[in-house]
């Protein structure tokens, strides 16, 4: 049997397992691929709220990058909770040395439960050092917002115009998640040359919906890596967290806003 590709997740921990590290390996592996990972930050979280957040420093999270790229063939990279100028730095700086194929970028920046999860000063250091190199950056409707420093969109109409400014930061595609938007359908919308493409699902009525951006970010990370096309790695990561939604309710882990279920195809 031929060895699985490998992606590599940079991200926070979550303590409770339903985003951050735990999540992207939870997803990594349902879907068929070897995870490896480097830890940027310490969260201490559950299903109510994120108490508190500890970042590791800048030196462990480049030995951490340096140890894994060196011995391991990396094909995709997952990137998520980056809180400090400095480890944005190094990142894009090691990214750009080792140069793996494909890079995912999720733009965590406040938790479901609203604690701010990266330094104010460090969202223009993610723009202009990460954003560029990427393959494809997923933000939701109010990472945009802070992205662009504009309202949030209210409707399709306005996720076009948003998602027309967020390819001027120089990724080579853009998802923006819409499950923020008034309704009974989430609509996500897909940049990539030049054209814009149209992913919708019909809402899910479960509290049990921790960690889906991470999920979904990671879901098109393995699906880059297995060698789809982003169009087609997009629609079928759409498809996985659907699902996973679906099945969260059967968990009933924690009580407040439990994960979704990564291994709903296996258990």
């Amino acid at each position: 049997m031929a060895p699985p590709p490998i992606a590599l997740t940079i991200a926070g921990s979550d303590s409770s397992g339903g985003a951050g590290i735990q999540a992207d390996i939870k997803t990594f592996s349902s879907l068929g691929i070897y995870s490896a990972s480097v830890i940027t930050n310490i969260t201490v979280q559950n299903t109510c709220k994120v108490h508190s957040v500890h970042p590791l420093p800048s030196d462990v999270v480049a030995a951490q990058l340096r140890a894994v790229f060196d011995d391991l063939n990396i094909s995709c990279v997952k990137i998520g909770m980056l809180n400090s100028i400095s480890t944005i730095n190094l990142v894009s700086n090691l990214l750009q040395e080792y140069r793996p194929e494909y890079i995912v970028l999720d733009p965590v920046m406040v938790s479901s439960s609203g604690k701010p999860l990266i330094e104010a000063n460090a969202i223009e250091a993610l723009k202009t050092e990460l954003f560029p190199i990427t393959t494809i950056i997923t933000p939701n409707i109010p990472e945009a917002a802070v992205l662009l420093n504009a309202p949030q969109a209210e409707s399709k109409s306005a996720m076009h115009k948003t998602i027309t400014r967020l390819n001027k930061f120089g990724s080579q595609s853009v998802l923006l998640k819409g499950g923020h938007l008034v309704g009974d359908m989430c609509i996500d919308l897909l940049s990539e040359n030049d054209k814009v493409h149209e992913f919708s699902q019909t809402k899910i009525a479960t509290n049990n919906t921790h960690g889906t951006g991470c999920t979904l970010s990671s879901a098109i990370s393995a699906y880059l890596a297995l060698g789809l096309s982003i169009k087609d790695a997009v629609l079928k990561a759409n498809v996985y967290l659907n699902n996973a939604i679906k099945q969260a309710d059967s968990l009933k882990v924690g009580q407040g806003s439990g994960p979704v279920h990564h291994f709903y195809n296996q258990w």
